[in-house]
């Protein structure tokens, strides 16, 4: 294991950071499978409220 500087370390990881491919795109996937979950599972379980009128 070799040792690597500090200034070397961050610029590598700065290079790393913008090479990064679909991170922006999973993300929003993943935050419109939540909100359609909750969604669906709102308008399933409306469904079975009683009505005590």
């Amino acid at each position: 294991m070799q040792h690597v500087p500090h200034a070397d370390w961050l610029a590598g990881a700065a290079t790393a950071a913008e090479q990064q491919g679909p991170g922006n795109l999973l993300r929003i996937v993943l935050i419109a499978m939540v909100v359609g979950c909750v969604l669906t599972a709102w308008f399933l379980l409306r469904g079975y409220r009683r009505k005590d009128d």
